[in-house]
């Protein structure tokens, strides 16, 4: 994936984050978390970004 494609994604996610609304943001990123994985089909893989975006978070 190249750096534009991913910033595209960015932008698309963080739009659909605001037409969600704040209420529904938690349960719209578990659901997109669990497409995904779901999609990747790589469990160890999945286990990694998880822990990769949660320490992101502590940064």
């Amino acid at each position: 994936m190249t750096r534009t494609e991913l910033e595209a994604i960015y932008e698309a996610l963080a739009c659909r984050i605001d037409e969600v609304g704040e209420a529904n943001s938690p349960l719209y990123l578990a659901k997109l978390a669990l497409l995904l994985a779901e999609r990747l089909g790589d469990a160890t893989a999945v286990q990694s970004c998880l822990d990769d975006a949660a320490q992101a978070l502590d940064a």
